[in-house]
């Protein structure tokens, strides 16, 4: 059975990006860029539909460079590698190679994905795809890597609105840079706070 991994980067306030900030809040450090580019590729890539248009279009910008920037090596990879985007909008043909495009329900997809397959699963952004994987009971991991500032007045993406309460175990972590946390745990979803007594 194939495992779920959510994936996200984080503002210490749960934001996904901000108005006028470069990716990464532009915090990124040699350990952290040098870990992305260690990380096993061996795992299929989920993704919403905006989220597909964003990267789409920046591993097309990528692939028309010449540069050999940190960026454009990490978009010709993720390039390579199965990618399966869940929409209802987009139309075939993808321009992104390597992409699967699912036009029905994401949870009885991803449900099948897990029994049938062996490799790992992970998500790229897409939020509410993530929140109804995690409430489905799909996740295996959840991972997030955390950066050390707060956007609340530039903040957007703001990635737990609408989370089921989640009680998380964590199991691995580690620190880049002297500044950026990359935490890991295994969720189990509440269906209240710890020791309330259920409605009768």
């Amino acid at each position: 059975m194939a495992e779920l991994m959510v994936d996200f980067i984080t503002s210490l306030d749960g934001f996904g990006a901000a108005e006028g900030w470069p990716g990464w809040w532009g915090l990124e450090g040699p350990e952290y860029l040098a870990w992305l580019e260690q990380q096993p590729q061996d795992y299929t890539t989920l993704m919403g539909a905006n989220t597909y248009r964003l990267m789409s279009g920046f591993a097309s910008e990528a692939a028309r460079t010449d540069s050999s920037t940190d960026e454009n090596a990490a978009m010709a990879v993720l390039t390579k590698q199965p990618k399966v985007v869940f929409s209802s909008t987009l139309k075939e043909p993808l321009s992104w190679a390597n992409t699967r495009l699912v036009a029905g329900d994401a949870v009885e997809t991803v449900r099948a994905m897990k029994r049938d397959v062996t490799s790992p699963l992970h998500t790229l952004g897409s939020i509410s795809l993530c929140r109804s994987l995690l409430k489905a009971g799909l996740v295996d991991r959840f991972r997030v890597g955390v950066f050390p500032v707060i956007t609340g007045s530039t903040g957007r993406d703001r990635i737990y609105d609408g989370y089921p309460d989640v009680a998380l175990e964590l199991v691995a972590h580690q620190t880049f840079d002297d500044s950026i946390q990359l935490l890991e745990y295994v969720p189990t979803v509440l269906e209240g706070p710890p020791g309330a007594n259920p409605a009768t």
